[in-house]
């Protein structure tokens, strides 16, 4: 059963300090919402640009698969890919932050599969994920209940109406930590 972030007393990924609300004091209470703006501007033909206020924009199409005509441009469906295992990522990384559980290095590497659903119309199906983290020699176990944890709180997969399925490799290094 996902757990939200609140209730597992954790911040969301990325967000390691207490929430600071609109009037600016800081409380211990996470706000109810939190609101992503996004603004897409058409380019012409099947491409778009992508902005958030601050940030690099970023150029999205169509993919190839679907008749895109630039396949070095991110599709709207590579980002969807990208999001679920990002967010795996940081909430990897923010939760061994927290815990002080060593983290040697960390990989996601994901596939978002495409098809027919069952309610007959086409569209993602699932999600398949890998893991790689790297901890000290015998954290293997912590590295594990953390990566689950870090499935149970990420936003964006929590988030999805589809099976996100991860493997998960645990190894010791002997590297410094990053």
């Amino acid at each position: 059963m996902p757990i939200s972030l609140q209730h597992a007393g954790l911040s969301p990924p990325g967000c390691l300090a207490s929430p600071v609300p609109a009037h600016g004091k800081v409380t211990n209470e996470m706000p109810h919402e939190f609101r992503f703006p996004v603004h897409v501007d058409w380019n012409g033909g099947r491409s778009t640009t992508a902005r958030v206020e601050g940030k690099q924009p970023v150029r999205i199409a169509t993919p190839p698969e679907f008749r895109g005509t630039n396949p070095d441009l991110w599709s709207p469906e590579d980002a969807f890919v990208a999001a679920a295992a990002s967010c795996l990522a940081v909430t990897i990384a923010a939760l061994a932050e927290q815990k002080e559980l060593p983290l040697r290095g960390l990989e996601v590497r994901a596939d978002g599969v495409v098809g027919r659903r069952a309610d007959g119309r086409f569209g993602f199906i699932r999600i398949e994920q890998t893991v790689d983290l790297d901890t000290d020699p015998g954290q293997e176990d912590a590295a594990r209940e953390l990566v689950r944890r870090a499935e149970e709180g990420c936003l964006v997969s929590v988030s999805l109406d589809l099976p996100v399925e991860t493997t998960l490799n645990v190894s010791a290094a002997l590297t410094p930590s990053r």
